[in-house]
């Protein structure tokens, strides 16, 4: 038997085939990446970062326009700087004499009227502060063009003997001048000995603790780099031990007071013994001593024969 075949209806067309309504593999991909987060920030903001970094590289490829933006700017900036409301007109330094004064205003040399922007405050700073006589320093720009320099200044102590000359020190035992290179307010203790500076505070107690002396302390000497010797007028050497220098020195002042020890012809007056006191007398008086001793000794002998 023959297959059936259905047969169109005379004038009947066909009909188009339907349309697939799956979406092509580059669509879905497309789809897909456009969901991501990351895709879409990378296209938000990395592509107009992209397009800006390629149009800057391509404007400062050019040399010509490198240097103009440097001297615009650099314009720009003179503008600015030279305005009146950033300009130092006037320099005051406060808390230091005439002297120093003066050294301070060599050390800063500047050229008034200048740019605020022109003046580096630590540098200077640093400049003041390498100043034998200033301690420290404080600078600040103030309204109205003013550059306040506050000094604090070391203060002379006393006179330091040693083989290079005479200096003078503060009470910090540092090195402000040389000798007769700067006007003293009052007359300043003497120094000497290796390693004087380091004791400063020590040897100006003693010389308050000596004051009962009055103008016979000449000075004190550092003996060792560890202790002292109080030098009168005189010549007479009161030589103090290691520890116990206060003590030692109210007990000489004690037998002075006693007995004007140190108005008689000694030469030492040795304390650095605890538990005894030494004393070493002028030539002079030693031969007179010994006079004296063989007087009395020849006087005891002939009323032995008598």
């Amino acid at each position: 038997m023959r297959p059936l075949i259905a047969r169109r209806p005379a004038g009947h067309t066909a009909l188009p085939a339907a349309h697939d309504p799956a979406p092509s593999k580059l669509s879905y991909r497309v789809t897909r990446l456009w969901l991501t987060p990351i895709f879409r920030k990378a296209l938000n903001i990395g592509l107009p970062l992209f397009v800006l970094f390629a149009a800057v590289s391509w404007y400062l490829s050019d040399d010509s326009r490198i240097d103009g933006l440097f001297e615009a700017a650099s314009e720009i900036r003179r503008e600015i700087e030279n305005r009146p409301e950033f300009r130092v007109n006037v320099l005051g330094i406060d808390g230091a004499g005439e002297d120093v004064t003066e050294e301070v205003r060599a050390a800063l040399a500047l050229d008034l009227p200048m740019s605020s922007f022109d003046l580096d405050l630590d540098e200077l700073r640093g400049r003041l502060e390498a100043l034998p006589t200033v301690r420290a320093a404080d600078l600040r720009i103030q309204s109205g063009g003013y550059l306040a320099v506050r000094i604090d200044e070391r203060e002379p102590a006393a006179l330091w003997l040693t083989h290079e000359g005479l200096s003078i020190i503060d009470e910090e035992g540092h090195f402000i001048a040389g000798f007769g290179t700067r006007e003293l307010p009052a007359p300043l203790p003497l120094l000497g000995g290796e390693g004087a500076n380091d004791a400063v505070p020590e040897a100006l107690a003693l010389i308050r603790a000596a004051a009962p002396l009055g103008a016979r302390v000449h000075g004190l000497v550092r003996m060792g780099e560890r202790r002292w010797d109080v030098v009168l007028s005189n010549g007479t050497r009161i030589l103090l031990p290691e520890t116990g220098a206060y003590a030692a020195l109210d007990r000489v002042l004690a037998l002075h007071d006693m007995g004007e020890i140190l108005s008689r012809d000694v030469t030492v007056v040795d304390l650095r013994n605890p538990g005894r006191l030494t004393v070493r007398l002028t030539d002079a008086a030693l031969v007179e001593l010994r006079r004296i001793r063989s007087l009395t000794a020849d006087g005891t002998n002939g009323d032995e024969r008598g």
